[in-house]
C-alpha cells in the first residue's frame, strides 16, 4: 500500500474542548491521538466552561485558522463547544469525522456535572449527528495540572474505539483522577452517580458598593454504590460512563402508561 493510500484511509479525528484552544488539556489530547489518524482541531477561541449545550443564535460566528499544534490543522471559533462541532462538520471537514474527542477538560465532569459541561455537550452533539464521541476530563483545575496519565489512557481508549465497530451514537464520559500515573488502576465502566453541588450564592459588594452574587457550594455524593463514577474516581480508577442524548425515563414511562388514563 502506498503512503498516499494509507493517508486517505486514516481515520479522521475531530478534537474540540470547552477550555479554549490555548488550554494545556487540548494540547495533551492532540498529542495523545495524533498518531492514530488525521487530527483536525476546531475549538473555542476563549474558555466556554459551563456552557452546556448552548448554541449561538442572533450573532455571527467567526472561524479562523491557527498554528497552535505543529503539523495539525486547527481552527478557533468564536462560539460555544457545540458550535465548534457543527461548524467543523459543515465548513471545515465537509464530512463527518470517524470520531469526535472533547477535552481534556480542566476539572471534573462526573455525576451531575455532565448536565452543565461544555466538554460533554460537544461530545453529545457529535453523538446526535451519528459520530461516535468521547469527552475526557481530569479532576484538576490547575493550569499546571499533570496530564500524563490522562494522555496515556486517552490514547489506549481511542485506539480501541477506532479498531472496533461501535454504535454510531456512542458517547463516553471519561474522567481521570488527579493522581500520579503510576497510581491509576485502569479503566472502569460505571454508571453516573447521583451526586451534586449543595449550592449557595454569596452576596458581595464591588468597589462602588453595588451588590453582586458569587456562586459557591460543596460537592455532596448521595449515591453510595460501588458501581458509580464517583466511587471509581475515589479509588483511583478512570471512570467510563456511556451517556445518551435521549432523556426519556423509560421505567417511569412504563408506569405512566399503566396508571394514566385519557
Amino acid at each position: 500500500m502506498t503512503k498516499s493510500k494509507a493517508r486517505k484511509q486514516a481515520p479522521v479525528i475531530l478534537v474540540t474542548n470547552d477550555d479554549g484552544i490555548a488550554a494545556p488539556g487540548i494540547r495533551c489530547l492532540v498529542e495523545a491521538v495524533k498518531e492514530l489518524g488525521k487530527v483536525v482541531v476546531v475549538a473555542p477561541d476563549k474558555p466556554q466552561s459551563g456552557m452546556g449545550h448552548a448554541i449561538t443564535i442572533g450573532q455571527p460566528l467567526r472561524l479562523h485558522p491557527v498554528h497552535q499544534f505543529p503539523g495539525v490543522e486547527a481552527w478557533q471559533c468564536s462560539g460555544t463547544p457545540v458550535d465548534c462541532v457543527k461548524l467543523a462538520v459543515d465548513k471545515v471537514l465537509h464530512r463527518k469525522p470517524d470520531i469526535c474527542l472533547s477535552g481534556i477538560n480542566h476539572g471534573a465532569n462526573h455525576s451531575i456535572n455532565v448536565i452543565y459541561s461544555g466538554t460533554m455537550s460537544a461530545a453529545l452533539e457529535a453523538s446526535i449527528e451519528s459520530i461516535p464521541s468521547v469527552g475526557f476530563s481530569l479532576l484538576d483545575f490547575g493550569i499546571e495540572a499533570d496530564f500524563s496519565g490522562a494522555q496515556k489512557y486517552a490514547k489506549i481508549l481511542v485506539d480501541q474505539l477506532l479498531k472496533k465497530k461501535f454504535d454510531k451514537h456512542l458517547c463516553l464520559n471519561v474522567n481521570i483522577p488527579a493522581v500520579p500515573e503510576i497510581l491509576l488502576k485502569g479503566l472502569k465502566v460505571c454508571r453516573q452517580a447521583y451526586a451534586k453541588y449543595d449550592e449557595r450564592f454569596d452576596e458581595r459588594h464591588d468597589p462602588s458598593g453595588r451588590k453582586y452574587y458569587w456562586l459557591t457550594g460543596e460537592f455532596v455524593n448521595f449515591d453510595k454504590g460501588k458501581d458509580t463514577d464517583v466511587w471509581a474516581l475515589k479509588n483511583n480508577y478512570i471512570s467510563v460512563v456511556p451517556v445518551t442524548f435521549d432523556l426519556t425515563h423509560v421505567q417511569l414511562k412504563l408506569k405512566l402508561e399503566k396508571s394514566l388514563t385519557t
